[in-house]
């Protein structure tokens, strides 16, 4: 009267519902052979510890780690392996600049030798003395000689790194005209290719 009552189920829809608890059963029975674990074990077991359980020993790893970057920094230095290079001499434009620059007599090698002799004899000469003043003037023609010097290295290198390259990237210029002015023995990376070896 208030409402219909809910029809038995018929005898198909028996069979039908044991059917699919047997198929269920079976299925768990042929499955990992193990229950799923919850969202909360999985979790725990995927977390790691932020800070390390044996801190002396991550220290020591860690130390170690940077000698050893530091040693192949190093031994890049000497052999020019681009992988392990300072960032500042990486890239085949600054490689370039470097061959083009050891590869050629550059009067800058030499300043700092220039004002270590002019600076030696302005202790020895007096400064009112008729020598010192050849000797200033001598240091000021080395020194406008060396400018001029780099200045038409620049203008070369610049020419030469667009007909290669199609382009100069920023500070290449410069890093090579720096370089030009360190005495040949002492640049670092160091030279890989002899006077008047010039690269293609």
């Amino acid at each position: 009267m208030f409402g219909r009552k809910k029809e038995a189920p018929t005898a198909q829809q028996s069979i039908d519902q044991q059917a699919a608890e047997a198929a269920a059963r079976q299925d768990a029975a042929l499955g990992k052979g193990a229950p799923t674990p919850k969202r909360k074990a999985q979790e725990a077991a995927r977390k790691r510890p932020l800070v390390p359980e044996d801190r002396k020993a991550s220290k020591a790893a860690e130390r170690q780690a940077i000698q050893d970057q530091r040693t192949k920094m190093r031994q890049a230095l000497d052999t020019g392996d681009e992988k392990f290079l300072p960032l500042r001499d990486k890239g085949p434009q600054k490689r370039y600049a470097r061959d083009y620059v050891d590869a050629r007599f550059s009067l800058g090698e030499y300043l700092m030798f220039g004002a270590l002799v002019f600076v030696i004899i302005s202790l020895i000469v007096p400064a009112s003395s008729e020598q010192m003043v050849y000797v200033l003037g001598g240091f000021w023609v080395m020194f406008l000689a060396v400018f001029v010097d780099v200045f038409i290295l620049s203008r070369q290198l610049r020419k030469k790194l667009t007909e290669k390259f199609g382009g100069v990237e920023r500070g290449t210029v410069w890093y090579g005209s720096m370089r030009s002015l360190q005495f040949r023995k002492l640049r670092l990376p160091k030279p890989l290719v002899k006077r008047g070896q010039y690269p293609s």
